[in-house]
């Protein structure tokens, strides 16, 4: 007989705790109900349900749409392209009852760019912009918040490029107004009505902006409508801001140099006549560095048809310098043709010997001994003969009947006129003092008419 042990399975003893089944090995931690969905989740938003390539109260009133934006930076003014840039957060306000939720915990919902192409948004454009995107890094900076009754808050952040017609004759002493202008492109004022949400408060400026050439006044907005020939009214909206230009940069770069260039041109009128290579280097250096100063000056400028108050300065400094090199032409043909005239006044009285330098005339006859040999050009103490006193007396009444003739001509032409050809001296004492103070009387009139 073979005996057969029999076994059957203990039981567990019960110890009034219930077990839980181990977690798998990939979850070490509890799970959070709190965040676990509990069948297929309710759409809020019944995007799929309605056709929103249509504005909404389509066939209705204009729907209004408002707007207000915040500059977040003005990054830069050309004045050669005649725009600026400026970075901002252009945001929409509107109702659109399709959609509408019913929600008793969510006031609101928050979406990103992605819901942007499912539903109906106004299609603001920027006129007169040149460039303009959204940012999208690291996705695109728009967002879309959607409140229970309908309405809408559209958000986004562009950078623009827009023309800024610019006035230009007043440069570097000038203001420029600027603006920026929305629009919507394809919804006349009958379907959509686009104005500023809280008026003059629509528009918020981060304190931080600055420029380096302007001084940033003020930010203010308009609006107003457009017409088109073709397809109507449109409503526009202005952001206008004052810019200021900085002078400080300017009077270094361009005003100091020149007038340094035009004061320097006068150092010639106390170099000798006879100095020719000095006198004529410093007076074409000075014009070659005025037309170096104008040519940089007009290479970052737009080629204007017009003279800006930038020109006036440079070129009447430029006139300055020029006419510094045409005064010393004119001392030294002067010097030219007084040194001629006395060569050939020595070579037709051969004994002169220095009475051009005299400054005694006899105009009667008249005469004493030591008269007539200080003309001749001895000493008193050197007794003459009487052959040669008759002789110097011929000689010294023949000058004198040329200086009557020559005083005669003077008087008609001018006194001082008359002494200045004779004396070439005295254009460079005479410049010495017009130059300086026709160009003080210049600038004193400049900066009074643009500053």
């Amino acid at each position: 007989m073979v005996l057969v042990e029999s076994r059957k399975p203990k039981r567990k003893r019960w110890t009034g705790q219930v077990e839980m089944p181990k977690p798998s090995h990939l979850y070490k931690k509890n799970l959070d109900v709190t965040k676990i969905r509990k069948g297929k989740p309710q759409q809020l938003l019944r995007v799929d349900e309605h056709d929103f390539s249509m504005r909404p109260a389509f066939g209705g009133p204009a729907i209004p749409v408002g707007v207000d934006v915040q500059v977040e930076s003005l990054d830069s003014i050309s004045e050669v392209d005649m725009d600026f840039t400026m970075t901002l957060y252009l945001r929409h306000y509107w109702k659109d009852e399709r959609l509408a939720f019913s929600s008793a915990s969510n006031k609101s919902m928050t979406f990103d760019g992605r819901l942007v192409k499912k539903i109906w948004v106004p299609d603001v454009f920027f006129v007169h912009s040149k460039r303009s995107f959204t940012h999208d890094t690291t996705t695109d900076n728009i967002m879309l918040r959607v409140f229970p009754d309908g309405h809408v808050l559209y958000s986004m952040r562009i950078t623009v490029t827009a023309m800024c017609n610019m006035d230009f004759s007043h440069f570097p002493l000038d203001s420029q107004t600027c603006s920026l202008e929305l629009e919507s492109y394809a919804y006349t004022d009958e379907d959509l009505m686009l104005y500023w949400k809280n008026g003059d408060e629509s528009l918020k400026t981060d304190e931080k902006i600055s420029l380096s050439q302007f001084l940033i006044q003020k930010f203010h907005t308009t609006s107003r409508l457009a017409f088109y020939s073709s397809t109507g009214w449109y409503n526009r909206l202005y952001i206008n801001f004052t810019l200021r230009r900085h002078i400080f940069f300017f009077l270094l770069q361009t005003y100091f140099p020149a007038t340094l260039m035009v004061m320097l041109s006068w150092v010639s009128f106390w170099i000798d006549r006879r100095a020719v290579p000095a006198r004529v280097s410093l007076g074409i250096t000075t014009v070659l560095t005025m037309t170096t100063i104008i040519t940089g000056v007009n290479a970052s400028m737009p080629r204007v048809s017009y003279v800006k108050a930038v020109d006036i300065y440079l070129w009447v400094s430029f006139v300055f310098v020029f006419l510094s090199v045409l005064e010393y032409a004119a001392v030294n043909y002067l010097t030219t043709v007084q040194e001629r005239k006395e060569r050939k006044l020595r070579e037709k009285f051969p004994c002169m010997c220095g009475m051009l330098h005299s400054k005694t005339m006899m105009l009667d006859g008249s005469y004493s001994e030591s008269e007539a040999n200080s003309l001749a050009g001895y000493p008193r103490s050197h007794i003459l003969t009487e052959e040669e006193r008759q002789d110097k007396i011929v000689v010294h009444l023949g000058l004198s009947g040329e200086a009557n003739a020559a005083r005669k001509k003077g008087l008609l032409k001018g006194q001082m006129g008359f002494r200045i050809f004779q004396n070439t001296h005295a254009i460079d004492k005479y410049s010495r003092l017009i130059f300086p103070a026709s160009y003080i009387f210049f600038n004193l009139i400049y900066w009074s008419v643009f500053s």
